[in-house]
């Protein structure tokens, strides 16, 4: 083994070390939130996570038989993460004023 190949183990197993360091960190962010949208980004990270650990695991074994894999990961990341954020801003957005029933001192400008 040249040094060269020792060094690129010893930087993949760094790599290694931090995803799942960053897992656990995330893990706990969903644990604790404490909104909706906190929780929903960490999923969406852990994703990418698990699309990086596939990618080292690719590294390790001189293989490239998990980038379609990855494709479809970051395809479905990304479509949740619309889809998501599509969900909250819907629910966000603010009610129709014509809908409401008319409130007392209410004019065509708003409350007074």
């Amino acid at each position: 083994m040249s040094v060269f190949d020792q060094i690129d183990r010893i930087l993949l197993t760094a790599a290694v070390a931090l995803i799942l360091l960053a897992g656990l960190l995330l893990l706990a962010r969903i644990w604790l939130g404490p909104s909706m949208l906190d929780r929903a980004i960490s999923l969406d990270v852990i994703a990418a996570l698990i699309i990086a650990g596939l990618g080292a695991k690719s590294a390790f074994a001189l293989d490239s038989f998990y980038f379609p894999i990855m494709l479809v990961l970051a395809f479905l990341g990304f479509t949740g993460s619309v889809g998501i954020a599509r969900f909250i801003a819907v629910r966000d957005r603010p009610r129709n004023r014509t809908s409401l029933p008319a409130q007392p001192g209410d004019t065509k400008e708003g409350p007074q």
